[in-house]
């Protein structure tokens, strides 16, 4: 009666995990690099800035002059809300006593809900994982040098980044805890020689080999909202468990601990990383003109194998529900035959993932259309395509493996489990717009329009990264003739509505779905906001 009830939660559990990684990736690309890329949109493509060109488009080397440092601080503040509605005609079980998930709170006219909120920011750290920070804004740092000998041709540069960063955590007792109470995902570049070559007056390339430290780490509570626990909670009370009497003893017994659809089943952590990640990055400029000027750049994927540690570890409830039903005669013939969990209260060990970085095409133009005034675009192209499914694999046979091969036979086996995801490759835009107040100053503006990754069946609120418009200001300061300086204002938002059985990553309520839905046949509507501040100085040593 419970195996295809704990397959779900166990197996999606590990898929929320999986999916935060992914979710996350398309919304946290470029947003805390470089404040000029940020003021401007990210159409910088054909107007690189600075030593950071290593990441935007190498051949924007070619504008360094001697020997260049670089040191950027970006301010980030996130804020991410979660809203779990209980509608009129919500009743997910139709079982007396049942009808009302506790999650939303006293059941209300006409509706009942709770809101989840965070703005505590985390960070991946090496060997050790999710690291949760203080609350308030959170910095994010990224420096560089450069070095171009008079005459040359040549630039050659090497800068420390982050392409990709994201994490947050919940309070313990925050209704999103389930989903998850913290994540960290975080790819930083530490090594990242790069070379720009001018060809000629018009021309310039550049080339670059980036070494990457990746990583992905979640802790998160566990329940299964299913028709089958829903059903297993009716048996309890009629067989009047907290009694402390077995009426079927010792034929079946239900009574070892209480389970049901709202109780939680345990607590989940997930610790996985790639310490070389290598990618390498080419770019192209052309400036026929002194008012026109066209950049394309591409960074390869990177195949990597992330590795690291995995722990579930069970509430005394659910261990000893199944630990009273297998020492039953019934429980265990039944067990013995479906494979059904033996009770431990606790599973770890290794897990390993291959995963693909996916590749990155960016091509734009930066047009001078008034003295005072140059305008850029850029669209770009992220292959997250590739990530269409997660496979993990396990260093041993686990319990919950053997149950959710009954199901889904397709997925999983003892020691493998694979996770459907359905990304997809999206084109973006990006548009700024530069004001060139004086010879000294320069003020800024752009906006890049970011469409989600994410399908709408596949939506959850772990990451609330759908589609969303990146809007920025900020300007540029020469201090004096080697020093730039350059700061940016920045702010992100998406406001993603889940109906109710719309997601089978979170508020399904069907009795054979095998994937998490610890909000079942809830409405969820979820917003993110990120506030960034950024300053960056570049200086001649």
């Amino acid at each position: 009666m419970g195996q295809p009830s704990y397959k779900q939660h166990v197996l999606a559990a590990l898929m929320a995990t999986g999916l935060s990684c992914g979710a996350q990736a398309q919304m946290t690309q470029n947003l805390t690099i470089h404040p000029k890329a940020l003021a401007l949109g990210n159409a910088v493509t054909a107007d690189p800035p600075g030593i950071m060109s290593i990441h935007y488009n190498p051949a924007g080397l070619t504008k360094l002059d001697d020997r260049q440092l670089e040191v950027n601080i970006l301010s980030i503040y996130l804020d991410i809300d979660a809203d779990f509605i209980a509608d009129e005609e919500y009743e997910i079980f139709g079982i007396k006593g049942l009808e009302t998930d506790p999650l939303t709170g006293k059941q209300r006219d006409p509706v009942a809900n709770s809101h989840s909120h965070t703005n505590n920011v985390a960070l991946y750290v090496p060997g050790y994982g999710v690291l949760r920070l203080p609350p308030g804004p959170a910095v994010a740092p990224s420096a560089g040098i450069s070095i171009k000998s008079p005459g040359s041709k040549l630039t050659f540069a090497n800068a420390f980044f982050m392409p990709m960063a994201a994490g947050f955590y919940r309070d313990k007792e925050d209704p999103g805890r389930y989903q998850p109470q913290a994540t960290a995902l975080q790819r930083t570049t530490y090594l990242s020689p790069s070379v720009g070559y001018e060809i000629n007056d018009e021309w310039s390339v550049g080339a670059g080999i980036h070494l990457s430290h990746f990583g992905l780490a979640a802790d998160q509570y566990m329940r299964a909202p299913n028709m089958l626990l829903g059903v297993a909670e009716v048996l309890q009370d009629a067989f009047n468990c907290e009694s402390g009497d077995e009426p079927l003893q010792p034929w079946l017994a239900l009574c070892g601990g209480n389970i049901g659809p709202f109780d939680d089943i345990g607590a989940l952590s997930l610790n996985m990383q790639e310490s070389v990640s290598p990618t390498y990055a080419l770019g192209v400029m052309w400036e026929p003109t002194d008012w026109f000027r066209w950049g394309a750049s591409y960074t390869s994927e990177a195949n990597m194998n992330l590795k690291g540690q995995f722990e579930i570890q069970y509430t005394d409830d659910w261990a000893g529900f199944w630990q009273g039903l297998n020492d039953s005669v019934l429980g265990a013939i039944t067990s013995a035959i479906l494979s059904l969990p033996s009770g431990a209260p606790r599973e770890a060990g290794n897990v390993s993932m291959d995963l693909v970085y996916p590749q990155h095409f960016q091509t734009g133009i930066s047009v001078d259309v008034h003295p005072k005034l140059t305008l850029n675009a850029d669209i770009g192209w992220t292959d997250f395509a590739q990530w269409d499914a997660f496979n993990l694999r396990f260093d041993r046979d686990l319990e919950f493996l053997n149950a959710a091969r009954i199901l889904s036979p397709d997925n999983a086996t003892p020691n493998t489990l694979k996770l459907p995801l359905g990304f997809k490759s999206q084109w973006n835009w990006a548009f700024g717009m530069e004001f060139h107040a004086s010879s000294r100053l320069d003020l800024r503006a752009g906006v890049e329009i970011r469409d989600s990754v994410i399908p709408d069946d596949q939506r959850s609120i772990m990451a609330p990264f759908g589609g969303a418009n990146l809007y920025s200001i900020g300007m540029g300061y020469r201090w004096d003739k080697d020093t730039e300086i350059d700061m940016n204002l920045s702010y992100l938002q998406s406001i993603e509505t889940i109906p109710a059985d719309s997601s089978c990553n979170v508020n399904c309520d069907n009795i054979t779905n095998i994937i998490y839905n610890p909000y079942a046949g809830l409405d969820i509507k979820t917003s993110l906001r990120v506030v960034m501040a950024g300053l960056s100085f570049r200086t001649k040593f």
